[in-house]
């Protein structure tokens, strides 16, 4: 499998660690950056390159997924997260990690990586990578319903807001 990497200057050592890790486990990595540290930095172009090339590899039949990294994960989520076609989620435990691939069809995770040690973040991503999409009907259903959202702001199905006073 293709795995496509971004950080920023918190998350550049496990990111190193976990392209090593990746690769004795076969797959192919492609780091976007940063390759140095900077504590000044600024990881969304890093993450949302990433996000785009796993979007772009799908797209044309390659199976992808994307791991970002942050010192919390949450901005390197956020800038996954604008890119369209990715499905990006947050991850702190196993369970998690499965449930991002298994009930969101996620391409992409991020981790925290002041949150975690490395032999942590090597078993969120070993699962992530390990568990397939559920294909469950309910599932696919809602992850069409913000794939509308995203194409062309329509809301499919579910109650308008109410109002109370």
């Amino acid at each position: 499998m293709r795995i496509h990497i971004a950080t920023d200057h918190a998350g550049l050592e496990f990111s190193t660690d976990l392209q090593r890790h990746l690769l004795e486990q076969g797959h192919e990595v492609i780091d976007h950056g940063p390759t140095e540290y900077d504590a000044l930095d600024d990881y969304p172009a890093f993450c949302i390159r990433a996000a785009q090339a796993v979007v772009s590899d799908q797209t044309a039949g390659v199976t992808a997924l994307g791991v970002v990294f942050g010192g919390s994960g949450n901005g390197e989520q956020i800038a996954a997260n604008k890119v369209a076609g990715v499905r990006a989620a947050l991850v702190w435990n196993l369970s998690t990690a499965e449930l991002a691939r298994e009930h969101n069809d996620a391409n992409v995770i991020a981790i925290g990586a002041r949150q975690h040690s490395v032999e942590e973040v090597f078993a969120l991503v070993d699962r992530f990578v390990a568990t397939p999409f559920s294909d469950e009907e309910r599932h696919a259903r809602r992850i069409a319903q913000v794939g509308a959202f995203e194409r062309d702001g329509s809301l499919l199905n579910g109650p308008a807001p109410r109002v109370r006073s």
